[in-house]
């Protein structure tokens, strides 16, 4: 049956933790699972990107699979093919479908319309599989995901909304602290403050973001006025859980929304945090393409 993985809540929340501990597992032998061998996997960038083309296209390699990486230039979709037509043919084609784009109403056509499992890359609202690497980076750094408390502390983004669904389903306590005016909306199972050092209190993890992401640009500077109060640096640690972490999804601005003593420091999974994305993501490409 096919199966999609659009904003992560079409995984429960049983399954998710298995998914996480079976990302632990391809972790420590990447080799061990051929679920892709001669199969290929369609990945379609409409948005540069680092972290998920590395990761999703040296994942499938090690699945045994071929990933086809297709830019906007490479599809008629550019010429005014549909999205519908564009799924159909894809679907003949692939074993699954991966789409980093803006809008989520172009991912969710995509997916009416694929046969094959679709996969949210990155979108204007959601980013599940940066979460589903989250999850495994505080699995890994603390032996166990219930009673964590992970505080977010900057924009409400695709990124706090991912983690706050996400983190909910996994039995972790999220707490997003913004200024007025970048809020989350509200979540179930997520807390929502102000202060970033009410956020901090008692946290096992300290999460950020940049403060201006890709297409943020003409209010760069309106952004970093009001998100200057919401870095991490080891003040803000300091009020934390004892032996709590940073954590970033990166590209990282030193000097913004975190200091460079902490992105480069003793302190922080960030890098652990970004090669876990791999092994998060080949986990759920042998969930979906199984079924």
């Amino acid at each position: 049956m096919r199966r999609h993985f659009l904003t992560g809540i079409e995984i429960e929340a049983g399954e998710l933790l298995a998914l996480v501990e079976r990302a632990l597992e391809l972790k420590a032998a990447p080799r061990s699972s051929r679920v892709l061998e001669e199969r290929t996997v369609a990945l379609i960038f409409e948005k540069p990107s680092t972290r998920t083309r590395v990761s999703f296209e040296s994942g499938v390699v090690e699945l045994g699979g071929h990933p086809m990486v297709l830019r906007t230039g490479d599809l008629q979709l550019t010429r005014g093919e549909s999205v519908r037509d564009t799924a159909l043919v894809l679907s003949r084609h692939v074993a699954a479908i991966g789409l980093r784009t803006g809008p989520d109403e172009l991912l969710e056509e995509l997916a009416l319309h694929a046969t094959v499992p679709v996969v949210n890359m990155l979108t204007a609202r959601h980013h599940p599989c940066q979460a589903l690497a989250d999850l495994v980076t505080l699995r890994e750094a603390f032996g166990t995901l219930a009673g964590l408390r992970v505080a977010y502390v900057g924009d409400g983004n695709n990124v706090a909304r991912s983690l706050a669904l996400l983190g909910a389903r996994a039995g972790v306590e999220v707490v997003v602290a913004s200024p007025a005016g970048y809020e989350l909306e509200p979540v179930a199972g997520a807390q929502l403050v102000g202060d970033p050092a009410e956020a901090a209190r008692g946290a096992n993890a300290l999460y950020t973001d940049v403060w201006a992401s890709m297409g943020d640009e003409a209010s760069a500077d309106e952004r970093r006025a009001a998100l200057g109060p919401y870095r991490i640096d080891d003040a803000l640690l300091d009020r934390a859980a004892p032996g709590a972490i940073a954590l970033h999804c990166l590209p990282a601005h030193p000097g913004e929304e975190i200091t460079a003593e902490v992105l480069y420091g003793p302190r922080q999974r960030i890098w652990d945090q970004a090669e876990n994305r791999r092994h998060a993501q080949k986990a759920l490409l042998e969930l979906l393409v199984r079924l």
